[in-house]
């Protein structure tokens, strides 16, 4: 048996700053127990919980392709259980820095699978017993945007990356590393950083300020205000991501028996979400062209500089709550 991690330190260092609120109210509670009980078992390694929570993916698929309301209620209660180890796996890495790259490409390859196996199955078995052709349109639906928000969330940080690191090369070697005012957490208010151009990061250190979200931020204050309060939650201001979407449609619905209502209820949230951070996103390059106008230089410019310089993408700045739990040890 190995080291036996109190609650408090499961809790500090596996608890993401801002998550989907699904997982932090019906998850995580769950989880850290979980975690606690396990992590001294040395044959538990974040891999065994990913194809864990595949296998039980695939259960929870076979007892809702039965399309009988009581398989659909054990589908629904196996599903959670799958996601709760999926949350499982990042925790015991980033607990134990027993992550790997490869842990990282199979938890996200086994969710995407587990997805496409339920949506099919729960859609197929609905099909099958009411003979209503709207399920089948409905299980390409799920497909669809359960992949285009992965697809989105990963381009959306790639154009983050891209607009930090032709930042710093036009800034200058010496101008220290841009920090984003959304994405990073700041001590100083926004007003203290109008004034000085720096914040102090999580680290301590004092760093400029690239703020390209004022735009937005000027024309949704309420949104902003709503944000705040949900952050000192940990709850991301994305309140329906692909998490929700999936527990609305694997886990909401059959337990209701309102399959269709659910899954259209939150296939129309989803896209809403996915249209606001689209927005948000388009407003953010606008101000990051803005900024570069004020060094002076073309996107061109700054590109060709941060090639010359060989400057190298900073970490991924997409939300966390984009992506599924990222498993390479720090």
């Amino acid at each position: 048996m190995a080291q036996r991690f109190t609650l408090d330190e499961i809790r500090t260092r596996t608890y993401k700053d801002r998550d989907a609120w699904w997982t932090v109210w019906l998850v995580d509670p769950l989880a850290s127990r979980l975690v606690w009980l396990v992590a001294p078992l040395k044959w538990v390694t974040p891999n065994l919980l990913t194809m864990g929570a595949f296998l039980l993916g695939i259960v929870a698929a076979v007892c809702f392709a039965q399309g009988d309301y009581p398989w659909l209620v054990a589908g629904a209660v196996v599903f959670h259980v799958s996601f709760v180890l999926d949350c499982m796996d990042g925790k015991i890495a980033r607990l134990k820095g027993t992550g790997s790259v490869f842990g990282a490409w199979l938890d996200y390859v086994f969710d995407r699978l587990r997805v496409l196996s339920c949506a099919v199955a729960l859609m197929g078995g609905m099909y099958a017993k009411t003979d209503n052709i709207h399920y089948l349109w409905l299980a390409g639906v799920v497909i669809f945007l359960d992949m285009f928000r992965y697809l989105n969330a990963l381009q959306m940080g790639k154009v983050k990356n891209d607009m930090r690191r032709r930042l710093e090369a036009a800034r200058g070697e010496n101008s220290g590393l841009p920090m984003f005012v959304e994405e990073t957490g700041i001590e100083h208010p926004v007003g203290a950083i109008a004034e000085t151009g720096n914040a102090t990061d999580g680290t301590g250190e004092e760093r400029p300020v690239v703020d390209v979200y004022d735009d937005f931020r000027t024309k949704f204050g309420v949104f902003v205000k709503v944000r705040n309060i949900l952050v000192r939650q940990r709850i991301r201001a994305h309140v329906f991501s692909g998490i929700e979407f999936q527990m609305f449609v694997f886990i909401l619905g059959p337990l209701t028996n309102q399959i269709m209502f659910f899954t259209i209820l939150s296939a129309a949230l989803l896209v809403a979400f996915e249209l606001l951070l689209i927005y948000k996103l388009w407003t953010a390059t606008r101000s990051y062209a803005r900024q570069l106008a004020k060094i002076g230089a073309s996107e061109a410019d700054a590109e060709a500089v941060a090639t010359a310089a060989g400057v190298e993408p900073v970490e991924n700045v997409v939300e966390a709550d984009q992506l599924s739990a990222q498993r390479v040890s720090a």
